[in-house]
């Protein structure tokens, strides 16, 4: 999908810009082809607290000692439960010269996310700068903070569901597993900013593009 549009926006710049140069018209190509080709995925969890908690040394309920387990029941009867933690996204940029193509870096300016936990869609959000994503064909993490209220979005699930789901995401044996992240990247071309045509779901087991 994405490559298809790609190939449409290619055509419409070069009329707008009344581009004649061959140059210049692979230039346009390049970029677009480099923002086809960046991939994202979710890496980890951490620092992750529960009311304020930290839960990465804890595998489960009985790990959690009793005067923070009064701490965390005291939270849910108040009908407040938050918590706090920083979803890594890896992002991959393949355009690293090989193969005829002309090694290039990406730079994403913006990267508008909706946080999707256990099928339930909580909070948005953005990068709060620009990240550069360089044409090596490595990883580079993307550390977002996310804060937010559980019980806010899980109202009708029980103290023990929701505790085990925090430790599910960020205790000892913690991944992004239950977490979906829905993004629309934007990315920097010397022809000013693109953004992807549609939002994409990044998952944990493989790098997704559009």
């Amino acid at each position: 999908m994405l490559r298809n549009y790609c190939s449409r926006l290619f055509f419409i710049i070069a009329l707008a810009l009344g581009v004649s140069s061959c140059t210049t018209l692979k230039d346009i190509e390049s970029a677009l082809t480099n923002l086809s080709r960046c991939k994202f995925k979710l890496d980890s969890v951490t620092d992750f607290t529960l009311a304020g908690i930290p839960l990465h040394n804890k595998a489960s309920l009985s790990d959690i000692s009793i005067a923070d387990g009064a701490l965390l029941a005291g939270n849910f009867v108040k009908g407040k439960l938050p918590a706090s933690f920083i979803l890594n996204v890896a992002a991959v940029n393949p355009n690293d010269g090989t193969g005829g193509s002309k090694r290039t870096s990406a730079t994403l300016t913006g990267f508008a996310w909706t946080l999707i936990l256990d099928n339930q869609t909580t909070i948005k959000g953005d990068i709060e700068k620009p990240v550069t994503i360089p044409g090596t064909g490595q990883q580079v993490l993307i550390p977002l903070r996310m804060e937010l209220d559980l019980l806010e979005f899980f109202k009708n699930d029980s103290y023990e569901t929701l505790v085990n789901l925090a430790l599910a995401l960020g205790g000892v044996k913690g991944s992004p597993a239950k977490i979906t992240l829905r993004a629309r990247p934007t990315i920097n071309t010397k022809f000013g900013p693109i953004t992807y045509p549609g939002e994409i779901n990044i998952i944990d087991r493989e790098f997704r593009a559009q």
